[in-house]
């Protein structure tokens, strides 16, 4: 009974030592996970909240670096090289330290991202890249501090900072049509499957590049296909072929996508290719 009690007494104790109170940060971690044409972006951050305080020109005074965020470093790690502004950002991990001012901010992309807060030595070696960002002012406040991935292109973004009623944005612009076109070179030269034919087309269709290619690619990958062949790429085939001047072609593949697309009921398809018929036999 002894060895039964003393048991129950350890266990007890071990329960309070490990008891830890739990409550929420002052400034929640934030994630964004963005893929970019081929590139992945990733960022995290701490996100302070207005608390009717002032925030620029207050709590993050005019002219002074700030550590953008709260607590440990902002970070932002690109999978491949990009351009900011013009100017080259290696792959890699980086902190993002901004000087706000009310006409623009100063974006510093450090490569030390270990520091919390700001580094207790600055070291201008460090320093990956330096650019402005663009500040505008918002119609409506924004309490929390919230950075953005957004205005996504195939081959650029925006990265944009919000808080109080500001806006700074600067341009990121990734390498799409490099590893694009070395992707297509590599899988049609080896052993291509239709869907390899299309992504191809769909790619130069996309980014209005060479139109004749692009047909030729997608008739390779209706060929591959057969009978079997989707009634989505059908679609993109017709609007191939309009592009290129074809309207009697992409009428007749447009009314094949269409039957394929009543077939799997999907009205979508069934009203774009309607309306393209129609607007096509003009």
């Amino acid at each position: 009974m002894k060895k039964i009690v003393m048991s129950l007494m350890l266990l007890t104790a071990s329960f309070i030592m490990s008891a830890q109170v739990t409550t929420p940060q002052a400034s929640p971690s934030g994630e964004i996970d963005q893929m970019v044409g081929l590139t992945e972006i990733e960022i995290e951050y701490s996100r302070p909240s207005m608390r009717e305080r002032e925030i620029f020109g207050g709590l993050v005074p005019y002219d002074k670096m700030w550590r953008t965020g709260a607590n440990k470093n902002t970070t932002i790690e690109v999978s491949d090289d990009v351009t900011i502004n013009g100017e080259n950002l290696p792959a890699g991990k980086y902190a993002i330290y901004t000087i706000p001012q009310e006409q623009n901010w100063e974006v510093i992309f450090y490569k030390d991202n270990e520091n919390w807060g700001l580094p207790k030595e600055w070291d201008e070696a460090k320093v990956a890249l330096k650019t402005e960002a663009a500040v505008y002012q918002m119609p409506m406040g924004m309490q929390t501090f919230t950075i953005v991935i957004d205005d996504l292109t195939n081959n650029s973004a925006m990265l944009s900072f919000l808080w109080e009623n500001t806006i700074a944005a600067l341009k990121i612009e990734v390498p799409t049509e490099e590893k694009a076109l070395n992707s297509i070179e590599t899988t049609l030269a080896q052993d291509p499957k239709p869907a390899d034919y299309y992504a191809a087309a769909n790619y130069y269709y996309e980014e209005k590049k060479d139109m004749n290619q692009a047909l030729a690619w997608m008739n390779k990958a209706v060929e591959g296909y057969g009978k079997d062949t989707p009634f989505y790429i059908l679609r993109k085939k017709a609007l191939i072929q309009a592009e290129l001047g074809m309207k009697k072609e992409a009428i007749k593949t447009a009314k094949e996508s269409l039957e394929g697309a009543k077939k799997a009921g999907n009205d979508d398809y069934i009203k774009m290719n309607e309306a393209s018929i129609k607007a096509w036999s003009k």
